[in-house]
């Protein structure tokens, strides 16, 4: 009978001996490569952290000790010692979460999926933990990769003031965050990977010293007086000491032996103290291990042999957006791109691989790049900080005070906007058209297919005085949408075929072909419709107004919250121009999204092409002013549909 079917929560660790855990870890690498190569998830992260999580549940006592993970992508195992062993629905509706969830279990502390907060979490556990009088540990385990982002800095200065404050903070070093850690940190780490270590140093003198009689015990209780300086010289790990922690390591994170015995020392410490872990990321599959851009970091289905794909599709945004920078980069040379540890996942390698001295990774420190963007463009050049949309919010001060206060000539680009699905919540990009809308000057741009990606890509680094941001979904691109004709900066999705239109329909970026599905579905009911794509949803376009006064009802359809987004800059629009003409705004109602795939979760929250065209449909009836069933199809036929159309009608799902 396999280990691991026998473990149903941490305490069935303790009767395992040291043979049996070597081969539940083992069993847990062959559980992940098959279960995350059905479903896709973080791979890499977790193969490296076997042991660890095996050691940590041995030493200490979840969920009386909190056992907090940055990021929470490597708590795979850490689900698995706790309980939760089906993965057969991996980041899909109705199964686990891809990281932490309060709500899956009470292990989970945090739902920990945006980088370099722990430390914060932990301080403020831990405080809580002291005033309480509680007998409880925290621990908080942080990759090497989230230790180049600010706010863990700033943790550890204030973690660092109590020092009989009990706090044990495991790094889990595996020179990695999505491709290999870069910095003064990371030079730090490999500086501490490649010494012996005082502490083995120092056993190894006292023990020659024990035996040396007379001047032995006193010289050795002068070396160890003089232990800074000693340590600087035979591992440098001063910068944490300097900070007033306790420093242990670096341990093999490999060996769950020595990390118990590491971390049974951190635990009886009584202040706060680094245990700083060596571990490889993709151990124990070689496909991983043979992948040198970022060790199998996410996957989607995979051959669990072989590591490939199952199967391919076709080109999606982020290539598109990729292939296009290496194109400027060659036409114009002070186009420079930042990234923030994620070069490949947001499309910058063939730029970097292009142009390696105009890429600049700032690690997991988004507020950083946004700073040095303006930095970048003040001194003459034009930065592209691409970034996922949900991991700008994290810079929004910067953009705010610094880019745009500044006027400074940055270029923003968002991937992974909208509803992304299954990586939940934080994952989702659904803030960013709602919290740029306050910044003056800013221009944003939403891309609708690959060709005004490219173009509009193109659009906003000629802006030299005014920060731009062009945003795009994950995934395949699908076909081009063909503008039939032009107002003002708006593209033209679709004619009405009459002077006096029911419905000025206006489709936000990726959402064009379900705008498009829309009108159709609305055109069967007899109502006419224009559909315009902004192209440039801020500022809204001076043609707007005029264009919606020509018609009887506006309606919105943006991936993004409905609160301070397209749709309410579009009203506020007509509004100022004096049009008094109803808006119906459809986007991500303001609630944090369950994982599930994006057509599931579109689905839930009523954004799909038939639902918008049932309430569309209702809302030009009462304008009608006729009996509820009654539209104004000409034919049997078509009142017939309209009533069956109507009597639908839903409300919106807030």
């Amino acid at each position: 009978m396999p280990l691991l079917t026998r473990i149903t929560g941490p305490r069935d660790l303790d009767r395992l001996s040291l043979e049996q855990l070597n081969q539940l870890a083992e069993e847990i690498r062959t559980f992940l490569v098959d279960a995350v190569s059905k479903t896709g998830g973080h791979l890499g992260p977790n193969l490296g952290v076997v042991e660890l999580t095996i050691a940590l549940h041995r030493v200490f006592e979840s969920p009386k000790d909190k056992v907090l993970w940055d990021t929470g992508h490597q708590s795979y195992v850490h689900k698995l010692l706790t309980g939760r062993q089906d993965f057969s629905k991996l980041k899909m509706k109705g199964g686990l979460s891809g990281y932490p969830s309060q709500a899956e279990s009470e292990h989970d502390v945090i739902e920990n999926s945006h980088a370099s907060t722990v430390l914060g979490w932990a301080d403020g556990l831990a405080k809580a933990s002291q005033l309480l009088k509680r007998d409880d540990h925290v621990v908080a385990v942080i990759g090497d990769g989230a230790l180049t982002g600010g706010m863990a800095w700033e943790a550890l200065n204030n973690i660092a003031e109590a020092k009989d404050r009990p706090l044990v903070i495991v790094v889990n070093d595996n020179e990695r965050s999505y491709a290999p850690t870069i910095g003064g940190l990371a030079n730090h780490l490999a500086t501490l990977r490649t010494t012996d270590g005082y502490e083995r140093f120092l056993a190894r003198t006292k023990d020659i010293l024990d035996r040396t009689p007379v001047v032995g015990k006193p010289l050795y209780e002068t070396l160890h007086g003089a232990k800074k300086g000693l340590k600087d010289f035979i591992a440098p790990q001063g910068m944490f000491e300097d900070l007033g922690l306790k420093y242990v390591g670096p341990i093999d994170g490999h060996d769950i032996e020595a990390l118990e015995s590491a971390l049974a020392r951190a635990k009886r410490f009584g202040g706060p103290v680094i245990v700083h872990c060596l571990t490889e990321k993709g151990r124990g599959y070689q496909p991983a291990l043979q992948d040198e851009a970022d060790r199998f970091h996410a996957v989607g289905k995979i051959h669990p042999d072989t590591g490939l794909p199952i199967s391919t599709s076709g080109a999606d945004w982020t290539s598109v957006f990729g292939d296009e920078m290496v194109k400027l980069g060659e036409e114009r040379e002070d186009v420079v791109a930042i990234t923030a540890a994620m070069l490949q996942p947001v499309g910058l390698d063939r730029f970097a691989k292009r142009f390696p001295e105009r890429v600049f990774d700032v690690g997991i420190a988004e507020q950083h790049g946004a700073v040095s963007a303006a930095g970048l463009a003040t001194g003459g050049l034009h930065p592209v900080f691409a970034v996922y949309a949900t991991f700008l919010n994290r810079a929004f001060d910067q953009v705010l005070m610094d880019v745009a206060l500044h006027k400074c000539g940055v270029t923003f680009v968002l991937d992974r906007a909208g509803i992304t699905g299954t990586d939940g919540a934080s994952h989702n990009g659904m803030w960013d058209m709602s919290i740029l809308q306050v910044v003056p000057g800013l221009r944003l741009a939403a891309p609708r297919d690959a060709d005004q990606v490219r173009a509009q890509l193109r659009e906003a680094v000629q802006v030299k005085d005014a920060p731009t941001v062009v945003r795009f979904s994950k995934g395949a691109v699908g076909p081009a949408v063909p503008a039939v004709g032009r107002v003002g900066g708006m593209d033209v999705l679709r004619e009405p075929g009459t002077d006096t239109p029911d419905v000025l329909l206006v489709s936000v970026g990726a959402l064009a072909p379900m705008c498009l599905e829309i009108a159709n579905l609305l055109d069967q009911q007899g109502i006419t419709t224009t559909v315009v794509d902004p192209r440039w949803v801020k500022p809204v376009d001076e043609a707007m107004a005029p264009l919606a006064e020509k018609h009887r009802v506006v309606v919105t359809v943006e991936d993004n919250s409905r609160v301070g987004g397209v749709g309410s800059a579009v009203a506020q629009a007509l509004r100022d121009a004096g049009v008094d003409v109803p808006l119906r705004d459809f986007g991500i109602p303001p609630r944090f999204l369950d994982h599930a795939s994006r057509a599931e979760v579109m689905a839930e929250i009523g954004l799909t092409a038939p639902d918008i065209a049932r309430q569309v449909t209702g809302l030009v009836s009462q304008l009608d002013g006729l009996p509820h069933a009654r539209l104004r199809g000409t034919t049997p036929a078509a009142r017939s549909a309209a009533e069956t159309a109507v009597d639908s009608v839903e409300p919106a799902r807030d």
